[in-house]
C-alpha cells in the first residue's frame, strides 16, 4: 500500500496554491536579486523576504511582481526594482529604534520593508488615490507602525522630526533643504537627484553636526519628484 501511495505521489504533480507560488518567487528574488548582488544587511534581507511584493502591485502585474525591474502602479508612478528597494534600505542602515521618513509612498512597498525593521515609519504621498490606497493596504497588513500623509513631500513631516533616516523614492532636481533640516544629527538620507526622465544619481546625504556631506552612489532612473503646483 505504501509503495502504491508513493507511486501516486511520483506520478501526480504537486499543485501549488497561489501563495506557495509567490513564496517561491520571492525567495528566488531574495537570493538572486538581493543577496547575489551584494546586499549584506541582514534586517534588510529578512524584510525583503517577509514583505509580499505581489500585494503591492496592480492585479494585472501580479505575475511580474518578483521580476527584476520596476512596475507601473498607476498615475504615472512605479514600484521600484527590488534590488533598488533593498539597496536604499541598506544604505541608510536602519535599526529597530529608528524613526524613518519616506517621500513617495506609492503603493506602500518601501514603507512596508522599512516597517519590518524600524520602530516608526512616516511616509508622504502627493497623489491622493495612491496615498489612500497605500494607507489602507498597510493597515490591512498590520503595519501599525507606518503612517501615511497626503502632502507635498518637499517639506517633509516636521511634527515628527528629527528622523534617523529619510528615503526619497522620486527624482528631485536638487536636495530639498527642509529634508536636510529634518535629519537627526548622525542621520542619513538617500535620494535620486537629477533631471526628470533622464539618468539621475542616487545620492547619500549624511548629517554630522553642522556638516552635510553628499556622495554619489550609482546612476538610476526614477519618476519625477512631484510638487503641489505640478
Amino acid at each position: 500500500m505504501l509503495r502504491i501511495a508513493a507511486l501516486i505521489l511520483l506520478l501526480c504533480p504537486v499543485v501549488l496554491l497561489p501563495d506557495d507560488r509567490y513564496d517561491q518567487q520571492r525567495e528566488r528574488m531574495v537570493r538572486q536579486q538581493i543577496i547575489n548582488r551584494g546586499i549584506e544587511h541582514r534586517p534588510t534581507i529578512e524584510a525583503m523576504r517577509a514583505v509580499r511584493r505581489h500585494i503591492f502591485v496592480p492585479e494585472a502585474q501580479k505575475r511580474n511582481a518578483y521580476h527584476d525591474g520596476p512596475l507601473p502602479i498607476g498615475y504615472g508612478q512605479t514600484i521600484s526594482q527590488p534590488y533598488i528597494v533593498a539597496f536604499m534600505t541598506e544604505i541608510v542602515q536602519p535599526e529597530p529604534h529608528h524613526r524613518v521618513l519616506e517621500i513617495g509612498a506609492g503603493s506602500g512597498y518601501q514603507a512596508a520593508v522599512l516597517a519590518e525593521i524600524v520602530d516608526e515609519v512616516y511616509t508622504i504621498e502627493i497623489i491622493p488615490e495612491l496615498g489612500e490606497t497605500a494607507a489602507a493596504r498597510l493597515r490591512g497588513l498590520g503595519y501599525n507602525n507606518a503612517e501615511v500623509k497626503i502632502a507635498d513631500g518637499y517639506y517633509g513631516w516636521e511634527e515628527h522630526a528629527p528622523f534617523d533616516a529619510i528615503v526619497v523614492t522620486a527624482a528631485a532636481e536638487h536636495i530639498p533643504p527642509p529634508l536636510v533640516d529634518q535629519l537627526k544629527d548622525g542621520g542619513k538620507m538617500v535620494i535620486p537627484v537629477g533631471s526628470p526622465f533622464f539618468v539621475q544619481q542616487l545620492m547619500l546625504v549624511e548629517k554630522k553636526g553642522e556638516d552635510i556631506t553628499t556622495r554619489n552612489l550609482m546612476p538610476v532612473r526614477f519618476v519625477p519628484f512631484r510638487r503641489a503646483e505640478d
